[in-house]
């Protein structure tokens, strides 16, 4: 077996690297805070070397990117219920129980540290904003070709996601289930009410 093989095979070595790299960011970031540790610091905690981060993320800014993105992608997946409310209502929770897990601050706190000064912060910052809106945009397309009328993805971000990322990051009030639907229940009353055709809207 040649080392394209051994690349394509799921929970090979290089998927185990891929896990070790993200958990060490990951505790890195809770222990010491974004700005704290560098690539060796991580390679020594994943037990990798340091070249092997930088030929597969090239830098420290893209490797804390796709730890955030693949965090945030995996525990708070874009769902499809079938309706604008059940997917607004779905992602929000999971969203809750993601930022309020054992390492839910750490994941937190490395999404907005992305936002750093410095062009490669910048870079990083953008590319993770424009993944979430992205991701966010096919949720709220097929709410539309549902003849749903949706709101703008950063009306999402700053009506549900911004609330819950403040009371976590200032200790406020736990994100309990009423408190994350009513985000979305104000969220919905502020938009006008859909018309679809097969309720009478004119073709």
């Amino acid at each position: 077996m040649d080392d394209r093989e051994r690349a394509r095979r799921p929970g090979g070595r290089s998927a185990r690297v891929s896990a070790a790299v993200h958990q060490a960011v990951t505790d890195l970031v809770g222990e010491r805070g974004y700005g704290s540790f560098t690539v060796a610091d991580i390679a020594a905690r994943a037990g990798v070397a340091d070249s092997s981060i930088y030929r597969r993320w090239g830098s420290l800014e893209t490797l804390l990117t796709d730890v955030a993105l693949t965090r945030l992608n995996a525990r708070s997946p874009m769902p499809d219920t079938g309706s604008l409310a059940g997917d607004l209502r779905t992602y929000a929770a999971a969203v809750a129980r993601e930022i309020t897990g054992p390492e839910g601050l750490a994941v937190l706190r490395l999404t907005i540290a992305l936002t750093g000064s410095g062009q490669q912060g910048l870079q990083a910052r953008d590319d993770f904003l424009g993944e979430r809106r992205r991701l966010l945009e096919s949720m709220l397309d097929r709410a539309r070709e549902r003849g749903e009328n949706p709101p703008d993805a950063l009306d999402v971000l700053d009506h549900i996601m911004a609330p819950l990322y403040i009371r976590v990051l200032f200790g406020a009030s736990p994100l309990t289930p009423d408190y994350v639907d009513g985000l979305v229940d104000r969220l919905l009353r502020a938009q006008p009410p859909s018309r679809r055709r097969d309720e009478g809207a004119p073709a």
